[in-house]
């Protein structure tokens, strides 16, 4: 089905010859030009998706957004994406993720970062949809592509993409389209900085304020020789096992893994190694997280460059002097945990929630009254009994960033549109007979003649009306209750000494979840902002419990990467300035006891497993260190006990933020 578009907006048609077989050149000057068409509602009801092929011109990334709406008031339905600079990418874009069953639609090449967004259509419905420009870097966006077709089938992959500027990626994992200040010129390079680091590292200190366990050495609470919490009166703290006030600052990822994924891009590599050679560690295993079989560590190669067998023993000699250099005293998420507790580093883990014998019933959201979810909780929190007895160990997060969370519904609604039948549907019907009374009552309460509590607990889909709201937030409530506190109970039985740090929301949750939350000892939230979110403060004080920032980040165009980050600023300089401004104002809240970030080394240009490639690390690839951030870090670090404390003003100069570009 061939879709009839018309530009909206600053956009243009390039009169160059375009590099794809029925392709043409477009630039936008600035964000919401694109295009839109209109056609019979019904159209799409027999198409299976949309698809076109597209190549992105320059040096920064843009993020485009696909909308498909029923009516022009009705309901709107978007997915995101974005394209790796100078390498065709296919779209092939299942028409049915309008239910918004999932979130996050696999990457395929360079067409990534694909994210559902918006509210739930019925393709049936729809009659218009809009392609636009949402994100882009200073100055116009040029990108070349097909027109935008509805089909049946599904198109080919595409397994050789056109490379319009050549190889990509060079041998040491730079980008070769582009050159920075700072970029590494080869293998010698990068192998004379590794070695020279390592033997330099012994020389590194944390500051002088910090305790052994890099807590504040001028106070003193009571000892338990386990990380706990502590409100004070005045504020609250983590505790370190010695007993010292203790504020916890480190980076995401401390780990070699920095995975590249290259499947459909093997050609755009200057250089992959056999896997089976003496690179064989750098390639990624099945099963690894991303669900990437083709995955690939530069930053390992690197290290197996300078060191040979031993890399990462002397990887991790080397990091833990870099992290006490900047005065980080934790190994955030996703971390080579291992290595922190032989070197008796603090650090925190994640579990990994897999329920195996749990059916899910909306995104990643399991069957909490199922029978087997109980079990399936025990099997879960057996891998902390590795780290029960580890004082170095500050504590666990149950999950990251539930993907139920990113629909802004309670999850019953979910639930009750994209769930088979279910034991939660069945407790959710005999709460409503005990709320209603029988099926007129129910019936008359949410408007929807003829519902019956038994079509609630076996298949009804609604639609939904807003008069069943209530009961969607009460009982949503339920749900996450059972779920966190199922998990944490499980967790308790293992391991009762260590912190539970919550499940990394990606924001401040609605009240219908944050009820489900008070089984945690520290909220972890993740925090994207130029300062932390004040609408966390209500949150600690509802559940009584402090607030740990589990991600945040910023970063430039001006070091070889075509996406800042979600965190944005202008160079290297304002990153150094935006981590003081946003580190030092989450230290001096009374309710916040550490914030992580995301991550220690630089994405992979080339993207991760979903496509991300974003300059957010202390370090790059060629484990090149970014001077203006260290520097800062390590200046607010020596600071943090004083502003904590609030005998001193947290840092206050001006940064110069820029909008989101990811």
């Amino acid at each position: 089905m061939t879709l009839a578009w018309t530009p909206i907006g600053a956009i243009v048609r390039d009169a160059g010859e375009a590099p794809l077989p029925a392709a043409a050149w477009y630039c936008a000057d600035t964000e919401g030009a694109g295009f839109a068409c209109r056609f019979d509602a019904g159209a799409l009801a027999g198409q299976a998706f949309l698809t076109a092929d597209f190549l992105l011109d320059g040096d920064a990334a843009a993020v485009f957004r696909i909308d498909l709406s029923e009516g022009e008031k009705g309901p709107t339905f978007g997915v995101w994406f974005s394209l790796l600079n100078h390498c065709q990418a296919r779209m092939r874009l299942p028409l049915n993720l309008t239910d918004l069953h999932v979130r996050n639609h696999p990457r395929e090449g360079a067409w990534k970062n694909v994210i559902c967004v918006g509210e739930r259509v019925d393709p049936g419905r729809v009659d218009r949809a809009a392609f636009t420009v949402i994100r882009k870097a200073p100055g116009p966006v040029r990108w070349c592509m097909t027109p935008i077709a509805a089909v049946v089938a599904p198109p080919l992959v595409l397994a050789d993409p056109l490379l319009s500027k050549g190889t990509l990626i060079d041998e040491v994992g730079q980008a070769m389209w582009r050159d920075w200040p700072g970029k590494s010129r080869g293998v010698e390079e990068v192998v004379a900085r590794l070695r020279r680091q390592h033997a330099e590292a012994a020389q590194a200190r944390w500051p002088a304020a910090f305790s052994r366990w890099g807590g504040w050495r001028e106070r003193q609470f009571d000892a338990t020789g386990f990380f706990r919490t502590e409100y004070d009166g005045r504020r609250w703290w983590l505790v370190d096992p010695d007993g010292h006030p203790f504020w916890s600052t480190g980076p995401d990822c401390v780990n070699v893994d920095v995975q590249a994924a290259y499947e459909g891009l093997e050609t755009a590599h200057a250089w992959l190694p056999p896997p089976d050679g003496p690179f064989a560690e750098a390639f990624s295993r099945a099963g690894e997280f991303g669900g990437f079989k083709k995955q690939f560590s530069f930053l390992a190669a690197n290290l197996i460059r300078a060191f040979g067998a031993d890399y990462r023993e002397r990887w991790s000699e080397t990091v833990v002097s870099r992290l006490r250099h900047i005065g980080f005293n934790t190994f955030g998420n996703w971390s080579d945990w291992r290595t922190a507790r032989r070197l008796g580093f603090p650090y925190v883990r994640q579990l990994d929630p897999q329920f195996p014998n749990t059916p899910t019933v909306f995104r990643d959201l399991p069957d909490v009254f199922h029978p087997a979810f109980p079990g399936d909780c025990a099997a879960y929190a057996e891998p902390l009994r590795e780290t029960a007895n580890d004082p170095a160990f500050i504590g666990y997060f149950l999950m990251n960033e539930p993907l139920w969370g990113f629909v802004h519904e309670p999850v019953m609604k979910g639930i009750l549109l994209n769930g088979p039948d279910c034991e939660t549907r069945r407790a959710f019907a005999r709460y409503l007979g005990e709320r209603h009374g029988g099926d007129a009552d129910l019936a008359k309460a949410w408007a929807v003649p003829g519902l019956t509590l038994a079509a609630v607990a076996s298949g009804w889909r609604g639609p939904v009306p807003a008069e069943a709201l209530p009961d969607l937030e009460a009982f949503s409530a339920v749900v996450v209750a059972r779920f966190f506190e199922t998990m944490s109970a499980a967790c308790r039985r293992v391991d009762p000494d260590h912190l539970n740090l919550g499940g990394r929301y990606y924001t401040a949750p609605p009240l219908w979840a944050q009820r489900g939350m008070s089984s945690f000892d520290v909220i972890g939230v993740n925090g994207y902002s130029e300062k932390v979110r004040r609408e966390l403060a209500p949150f600690s004080a509802n559940v009584n419990k402090p607030v740990i920032i589990g991600e945040w980040h910023f970063g430039a165009l001006d070091a070889g990467l075509p996406a800042s980050g979600i965190g944005h600023v202008a160079n290297q300089t304002e990153r150094g300035k935006a981590y003081r401004a946003y580190l030092e104002d989450a230290a001096a809240l009374p309710w916040c006891v550490g914030a992580h970030w995301f991550t220690l080394y630089d994405e992979p240009a080339q993207g991760r497993f979903d496509g991300e490639n974003y300059n957010i690390g202390f370090l790059d690839v060629c484990h090149r260190p970014y001077a203006e951030l260290s520097t800062a870090a390590r200046v607010t670090h020596e600071r943090l006990y004083e502003v904590a404390s609030g005998q001193i003003a947290p840092y206050a100069e001006a940064v110069n933020y820029l909008p989101l570009l990811f």
